[in-house]
């Protein structure tokens, strides 16, 4: 009972995970690869991944979840059922609403990792650079190329390796858009500043 008991105490000065919220679009893609950042952080972050929707019901998902977390945490007097940092994790594409969906994030304090004109750019800046505008099907059809037989599954095994080099392109292609007054534009992704938090909260 003793031992029990001293685990116990152990156990409840532990420091409390951080809390993440990503809410993307894809059904299958994002949720295999983020799944696999959490995995490969060893369960130090609390991350949950809740797929579906255009970008106008991606945040507004994400507005209610972080919403109602926050009512628990004031009824049941507990800090830590706050969410520390919400995404929302969507393409360009087609998509309507877009500056609106934007618009909704800054307003309730929710961050955006957009991808033009796919989230599969980001795989593929973790084999080469890509600065001319490009379509989703060439994308998707250059990420076939570094990894053979890719659908919509990651092979994140492959990709992991890489998350280095994917940052440091990302970064470029970010700073080169925006010296063209082009910030957001094809091609460019935000993936990388979610994955970015996330080790550093990692590192904390």
């Amino acid at each position: 009972m003793k031992r029990r008991d001293s685990l116990r105490r152990r156990r409840s000065f532990r420091e409390p995970r951080a809390r993440f919220l990503i809410v993307c679009e894809g059904k299958l893609t994002e949720p295999i690869y983020f799944t696999d950042v959490r995995r490969a952080e060893r369960g130090i972050i609390h991350l949950e991944i809740v797929p579906g929707g255009v970008p106008k019901t991606i945040v507004e998902r994400a507005v209610d979840i972080k919403k109602q977390s926050e009512r628990d945490a004031k009824r049941r007097r507990d800090e830590n059922l706050r969410y520390d940092s919400v995404w929302c994790v969507f393409d360009i594409d087609e998509h309507p609403f877009v500056p609106e969906a934007k618009q909704q994030a800054q307003a309730n304090a929710i961050n955006i990792a957009v991808s033009n004109p796919c989230f599969e750019l980001w795989f593929l800046l973790h084999f080469q650079d890509q600065t001319a505008h490009i379509d989703r099907q060439k994308v998707q059809h250059l990420c076939r190329q570094h990894m053979p037989g890719y659908q919509k599954e990651p092979p994140c095994d492959v990709l992991r390796p890489h998350q280095v080099e994917a940052t440091e392109r990302a970064i470029q292609l970010e700073n080169w858009q925006e010296s063209r007054e082009n910030a957001g534009g094809n091609p460019s992704t935000g993936v990388h500043r979610l994955i970015q938090q996330i080790h550093e909260a990692c590192r904390r």
